[in-house]
């Protein structure tokens, strides 16, 4: 089977859906009966030679980019220029990203992670609004929809009244780097990881951290991800704390110091009032690491009993929640083998051979 694959969000820094990307490519290009060709449509790829040095072996690199601007602008009104004229024939060509191009003969699959953008604020940030429209474009033209979760799955049939035999769930992996150098060596922490957008609820851990740092003196907080729409309020948040000094930011970090973070935070707090998925609590639990997180949209489809949830936006129930998992050995002890156990049952290999049989179905072969 020949597969186009959006690989755009390869040239970015790597959040949840460049680690989509990244290991569906890695997995996808390792199987004997698939040939994959990445392309992309940012202005990052320029150049014959785009693909970041640690794509996978075996892919198939479409040279320079697809174009933009005007271009795909038309491509939410016209069905041209197909794909097949920059990226040459596929069988299935798969959209990662909410939005898929046009093609001539070829099948499609559009990857949708979530429908935050059909929420609004402060669950959707203002810069995916765009992709309401990607996605109906794509199931106007008779795209078959790949969604990580059930919950997205519900969400997409309700919300754009998709049939339901076209909506097919095929959870995300997990899969942990190496370990690198340590970003911040020190004294015990919780750690939270993923862009600073509203929904990711930071400020309400640092409210949170104020009242567990009393009786936890030596605890930190610290934060890896990028800047995003709620920045300049966890900013304000840490600046009015009277224990800021023992919280940091520190941006976004590479896949080693995030797998190092991980494996020896004392606990991961995940407050997240919306998510599609849920990856970061999976990469904790796969570290043996206890999470405290939220029981919204699918973060329990995912975490099951192996986290502890404290209700969104209620800053003493999270810290309640933390504490529990600070202090009683047991239980952190308990978490650690439900969560090694459940995460062992998401491997990228799985989601590859789900993504087959969702290719296979959308050409008919299934």
């Amino acid at each position: 089977m020949k597969l186009a694959v959006d690989a755009t969000a390869l040239l970015l820094p790597r959040t949840g859906i460049g680690v989509f990307t990244s290991e569906v490519l890695r997995a996808l290009a390792a199987r004997p009966d698939t040939r994959v060709s990445a392309f992309n449509t940012s202005w990052r790829g320029r150049g014959r030679r785009w693909l970041p040095d640690d794509a996978a072996a075996g892919i198939r690199e479409v040279p320079g980019r697809l174009p933009t601007g005007r271009v795909r602008w038309l491509w939410e009104y016209l069905p041209v220029p197909p794909l097949e004229w920059f990226a040459g024939f596929a069988d299935v060509v798969h959209g990662t990203n909410y939005a898929v191009p046009p093609t001539i003969r070829a099948s499609t699959v559009v990857t949708v992670h979530d429908v935050s953008f059909e929420h609004g604020p402060p669950l959707c940030i203002e810069g995916a609004m765009f992709h309401r429209r990607s996605v109906r474009t794509a199931i106007r033209r008779g795209a078959w929809i790949h969604t990580v979760s059930n919950y997205v799955n519900e969400e997409v049939c309700s919300i754009f009244g998709v049939s339901p035999q076209r909506v097919v769930t095929v959870p995300n992996g997990v899969r942990l780097a190496p370990a690198g150098p340590h970003p911040a060596p020190g004294a015990p922490y919780v750690l939270a990881l993923g862009t600073a957008d509203r929904r990711k609820d930071l400020t309400t851990l640092v409210t949170a951290f104020d009242s567990l740092a009393a009786d936890h003196r030596d605890l930190r907080l610290v934060h890896a991800g990028p800047d995003g729409d709620a920045s300049d309020d966890v900013a304000s948040a840490i600046d009015r704390s009277p224990h800021r000094d023992r919280i940091e930011r520190l941006g976004w970090v590479d896949d080693g110091a995030r797998a190092a973070l991980i494996e020896q935070a004392a606990a991961v707090a995940y407050p997240s009032l919306y998510e599609g998925f849920g990856l970061v609590p999976l990469e904790a639990m796969a570290a043996g690491r206890p999470v405290v997180t939220t029981p919204v949209s699918a973060i329990p489809e995912v975490s099951g009993d192996a986290a502890v949830y404290a209700a969104a936006g209620d800053a003493d129930a999270l810290a309640d929640g933390l504490h529990r998992v600070l202090t009683d050995t047991s239980l952190a002890e308990d978490l650690a083998a439900r969560g090694r156990a459940r995460a062992a049952g998401y491997t990228w290999e799985r989601t590859a051979d789900g993504l087959i049989d969702l290719y296979r179905r959308a050409t008919g072969e299934a």
